[in-house]
């Protein structure tokens, strides 16, 4: 069965929980996810299930309101990355306040006609007690990212959507301000649409005014002060195999996809057009428009979130590239020999990237002849084992001490010089 396929056995899933909620109740308990059936409780005792759109508030207060919010800031700072992740999806974006009360939107051209019929536009109440279950509804109620998908929505009048919303929060403060939104509809769904809600609303937090983050998009390394579970938006394993992840959502892309987005992770500040195909290509024949054509895959994929003019990821990054040079610097040899996977992305063309693959692996043994700590000597020649030289030191290091690991490098180096 085919995605397509899927989706449709998924929305006559939902389709037929929420008829049964209409009819029976709790009947429908067993058919839909808890915080669902809880939203669809507080709707049913608020709204009429035929609700035609979402209820306006006064136009005065929200543009007063908006004006002074930080979030206007936020979103003035990256606007250019929200209407183009807007468009290139074909997705309606909002931005909300804490009551759930919409404060800024941008459409792509069939999604922000639809939202306009339903009052998805500024001032446009979206409290699930005004219109109906949705995830902007659970995104500020609940504190964390959410997804509302066909008839999992209260009201009919967005059967035809599928929502993803995320929690913004003023960085300096932790307090959360609102939430931000994409919605498009249901059978343009897609793995990681709420992964690049996250992603977005911490694009947000990063551009909000007088905050404590020293973080930037694509600034690579930690968040300052952050927690381990608040890891980066997009985490990117380039030595040995070859793995991106978004918020922990595997990411599909082939050889060269995967190339462009580690020489963009590489270097944070950006690529022009011409410096990427010379990172990527070097003096091969390959036209501009080849990269550019790749480059429109890999922001599809990012859910937008890949800027142009100089090309650049615009979210949180981690590489593994990064971590293991940030050990190898605090002469954290082993750790660091604990994160090689091996060579970067084994068998590139790129230049830039066979340059920097053996630019990590001249690191990473030099550090071991330096220091050649037995344990992370056998991790190693696991991933190296003709490296001979480095066993060889390590055993004249240990001299005649009395270590597990001696007879396991005399045997590897036995069995290479065979």
């Amino acid at each position: 069965m085919g995605v397509d396929g899927e989706l449709r056995d998924r929305r006559l899933h939902t389709v037929r929980a929420w008829t049964t909620f209409v009819e029976r109740g709790d009947a429908a308990q067993a058919l839909v996810r808890p915080e669902i059936l809880h939203s669809w409780q507080r709707s049913e005792q608020a709204i009429p299930i035929d609700v035609a759109a979402a209820p306006l508030a006064d136009e005065d207060d929200t543009r007063s309101f908006w004006r002074d919010s930080p979030l206007q800031v936020a979103v003035g700072r990256v606007e250019a990355e929200l209407r183009r992740t807007a468009e290139d999806g074909d997705l309606v974006l909002a931005v909300t306040d804490r009551q759930t009360r919409i404060l800024w939107t941008y459409g792509g051209r069939v999604m922000r006609r639809k939202a306009e019929t339903v009052n998805f536009v500024p001032g446009g109440r979206w409290d699930d007690t005004s219109v109906g279950t949705n995830a902007l509804d659970l995104a500020q109620r609940l504190a964390k990212p959410s997804m509302v998908f066909s008839a999992e929505h209260f009201a009919p009048i967005v059967h035809n959507w599928v929502c993803w919303a995320a929690p913004v929060h003023d960085p300096a403060t932790g307090e959360q301000l609102g939430v931000v939104d994409l919605s498009t509809t249901w059978d343009r769904s897609h793995p990681i649409g709420l992964a690049t809600a996250r992603v977005l609303a911490r694009l947000l937090e990063t551009a909000m005014p007088h905050t404590s983050l020293g973080a930037r998009p694509g600034g690579g390394g930690v968040w300052p002060g952050a927690e381990p579970e608040e890891a980066p938006g997009l985490e990117l394993r380039l030595l040995g195999n070859a793995e991106a992840r978004i918020d922990g959502q595997r990411l599909l892309l082939n050889r060269r996809q995967t190339e462009i987005l580690a020489l963009l992770a590489l270097h944070p500040d950006g690529l022009s057009l011409d410096q990427l195909h010379a990172a990527l290509y070097g003096d091969q024949a390959v036209t501009l428009t080849t990269v550019k054509a790749e480059v429109s895959h890999l922001r599809r994929a990012l859910g937008g979130q890949l800027a142009s003019r100089p090309y650049r990821l615009m979210m949180p990054i981690r590489t593994d590239v990064e971590l293991v040079l940030a050990l190898l610097e605090r002469g954290r040899v082993a750790d660091a020999v604990a994160a090689y996977g091996g060579d970067l992305l084994p068998g590139t063309n790129s230049p830039a990237l066979t340059e920097m693959a053996d630019y990590v692996a001249v690191a990473v043994r030099e550090a071991l002849l330096d220091c050649p700590e037995p344990s992370a000597v056998l991790r190693y020649i696991e991933l190296v084992p003709y490296d001979t030289e480095v066993i060889e030191v390590c055993l004249a290091r240990l001299g005649g001490e009395q270590h597990p690991a001696r007879a396991m490098l005399r045997a590897r180096l036995a069995a290479v010089q065979r």
